[in-house]
């Protein structure tokens, strides 16, 4: 049970008729509601003409039977789920969006965080141009309408912006008449493509959301790769692939990813067990049991398991009708929703000494107050396994961590942790290993646990740096 805020989830789909995408779209972005939570947004194509609902919330509670009727039919929609890394909660910030420009219209999904946004946003307002939201997304629009302007297509609009934007970006655009989907050179974040047995060309940030309308995997855009679907089928542009090295977050297979999920091959929930056999391997302990933190630790719990020969055991149970904890914007809510959303079970628990696998520490108040859960509950011992390294440095490529300052790995030692949190004994998975979670070393990105960053690092960091801008602004 992580500190970490979610990605975005994206989908697309593009059909020869008109049929009823809204529906479909809907229901993949609740396969892709655990990626965010805060937000969520579908826009309809019928042939240039596009129809849009966007709401604050669940996707549940932004869409109605009504409103997906409201949508009505097309050839193309594209979807979003929204955790925001970059930009405030607002409304104009939710995604898709819908762009007016020359030569059309544009509605833009997008999954990751620049890197130079702040340096390409302050280019173009110095030239003249004027956002309207506070999202790194808005830069993204931006610069392939610049090169919409320049080029013929949208294909060659989007692989020169590419030029120019830097970070990470998993990308589902409509144009009028096209479906394009693009992944980043570094390919930071997962972008699927599959398709139905009716024809239905389908983007998504997981194989789950092509499982949930009935879809089959065909294999992940490759880093830098561009697919464009029109009538004549789908066809992609390579130009970009093999330019940089391959970086992709290893937390989508820790944490991010749904089990059920196949990225790049690897199935989510086989690395998961995987990081637990490490762990096994790294930090053995004498214990009579396993458990692990729904739900994310649940698959390594098994792994460590597995290796170690210490029975697996269902050490908490889980109260499925609240958001995830770390949607509480304070810590004292976020405290408070561990205690609602995780009980342990004493039975399991009481007398024993427990090995305690979670996903990660970042602050370390969750998992303080999960082990005093266990030790109410009668823990005899608690060996806590963390199935990625320690956090060292702040994400600027998509995880919500930017603050060096509040990772507790960089103001204690390991064993000053273990002191801290309340366990008996703390051990991480190491970085050699968790570079070998899909395998040998497959290119993950390892920035966040000191591994050195793939990218130049951006001169404005803050989550909220575009709304400080406008602020600023406005003084004069």
């Amino acid at each position: 049970m992580s500190n970490l805020h979610e990605e975005c989830g994206v989908f697309g789909v593009c059909s020869s008729s008109a049929d009823d995408l809204a529906s479909m779209t809907y229901y993949a972005l609740y396969a892709l509601q655990h990626r965010g939570q805060e937000s969520a947004g579908i826009a309809v194509n019928d042939d240039g003409v596009f129809t849009y609902r966007k709401g604050e919330g669940l996707v549940s509670e932004v869409f109605g039977t009504d409103d997906l009727h409201a949508l009505g039919r097309g050839n193309i929609a594209v979807g979003h789920v929204r955790y925001a890394t970059t930009g405030a909660k607002l409304l104009q910030n939710i995604q898709p969006l819908i762009v007016n420009h020359h030569k059309g219209r544009m509605a833009l999904c997008h999954n990751g965080n620049l890197s130079n946004s702040f340096a390409l946003r302050t280019r173009f307002e110095e030239q003249g141009a004027i956002f309207h939201t506070t999202t790194d997304s808005e830069v993204i629009s931006y610069t392939i309408v610049q090169e919409r302007l320049r080029h013929g297509s949208i294909e060659k609009a989007v692989s020169a912006a590419m030029d120019v934007i830097e970070g990470a970006y998993s990308l589902v655009i409509s144009s009028p008449q096209k479906l394009i989907a693009a992944r980043d050179p570094h390919g930071f974040r997962p972008l699927c493509y599959g398709m139905t047995d009716d024809g239905k060309i389908i983007f998504a940030s997981e194989s789950c959301a092509l499982d949930a309308v009935g879809a089959k995997l065909v294999r992940d855009l490759l880093p830098g790769e561009i697919a464009v679907v029109d009538s004549g089928g789908i066809r992609f542009d390579t130009t970009h692939c093999h330019t940089k090295p391959k970086r992709f977050c290893v937390f989508e297979y820790i944490y991010f990813a749904r089990p059920d999920s196949v990225i790049d091959g690897a199935p989510v929930s086989r690395c998961r067990r995987t990081a637990g056999r490490f762990l096994a391997q790294e930090h053995p302990v004498d214990a009579d049991i396993v458990i692990g933190v729904p739900d994310s630790g649940l698959e390594a719990a098994i792994g460590y398991a597995q290796e170690s020969g210490i029975p697996y055991a269902i050490g908490f149970t889980k109260n499925k009708y609240i958001a995830r904890t770390f949607i509480a914007p304070e810590q004292g809510q976020r405290a408070q929703g561990v205690g609602i959303k995780l009980n342990p079970i004493r039975d399991v628990v009481e007398g024993r000494r427990v090995v305690l696998i979670d996903d990660s520490i970042v602050r370390g108040t969750t998992c303080r107050h999960i082990a005093q859960l266990l030790w109410n509950a009668g823990a005899k011992e608690i060996h806590m396994r963390v199935s990625a390294p320690p956090f060292k440095q702040p994400c600027y490529y998509g995880t919500d961590i930017d603050s060096a300052d509040a990772l507790i790995a960089n103001r204690l030692s390991v064993k000053d942790i273990a002191r801290e949190i309340g366990v008996t004994t703390l051990g991480y998975l190491s970085i050699d290993n968790v570079k070998r979670l899909a395998g040998e070393d497959t290119g993950f990105c390892t920035a966040c646990f000191g591994g050195g960053y793939p990218t130049a690092v951006p001169s404005d960091t803050a989550k909220n740096r575009f709304e400080t801008k406008i602020s600023e602004s406005k003084k004069g």
